[in-house]
């Protein structure tokens, strides 16, 4: 799924584009496993796919406030896995260990305006493919024509665990920040799908 940013006005549009490399990244990285060799010795990452479901071994999760109509990032210190104890120590110095603060959220009507724009109207085609002499060939095996998509349905697929936030940061580059669907839930987001 493409990523969807939350605010309207470009100011605070600039601003929730930066939270991830000026907030997360600096406060919440964690050494990039190629840094002093393909990168720089300084070099951090902030890369992990979240779910409301459960949380992350870092403590991350996604809440789906229905009463506040948010979708939030929440960290919580006490859920860290016991094997990133060295990270948990540079986060208390960096960043303490309470919760995000201030804590990155996407507010329903944004997302609702986001899923209406990019997603109403999908295609979704899957294929074989296979190399012959060098070249790729691919054999388009299934088609579906998916209209309707809802926010409702993002904010279920989110609380089930079927939809993800992923985050995808090093201090050299941010790929962006996305969410994601598991492979065949198309149909908790969509009200038709039509195999063609």
């Amino acid at each position: 799924m493409p990523a969807i940013s939350t605010p309207q006005t470009p100011r605070a549009l600039a601003q929730a584009l930066k939270f991830v490399p000026l907030v997360l990244l600096p406060k919440y990285g964690w050494a990039h496993q190629r840094a002093g060799q393909l990168y720089s010795a300084a070099e951090k990452s902030f890369r992990q796919t979240i779910s409301a479901a459960k949380r992350s071994d870092r403590g991350f999760c996604v809440v789906v406030d229905r009463k506040a109509k948010k979708v939030l990032i929440s960290f919580n210190a006490n859920k860290i896995d016991p094997r990133h104890k060295e990270w948990l120590q540079s986060v208390a110095a960096r960043a303490g260990l309470r919760e995000l603060d201030p804590q990155p959220y996407w507010g329903f009507d944004d997302l609702k305006n986001k899923v209406a724009a990019k997603l109403h109207n999908c295609f979704y085609v899957q294929a074989e493919v296979k190399r012959e002499d060098g070249v790729e060939y691919f054999k388009y095996t299934s088609i579906q024509i998916m209209t309707g998509c809802s926010l409702e349905g993002l904010l279920l697929a989110l609380e089930s665990g079927n939809a993800y936030v992923d985050f995808d940061a090093r201090s050299g580059h941010n790929h962006g920040t996305k969410f994601r669907l598991r492979q065949n839930h198309w149909p908790d987001l969509y009200a038709s799908i039509v195999k063609l």
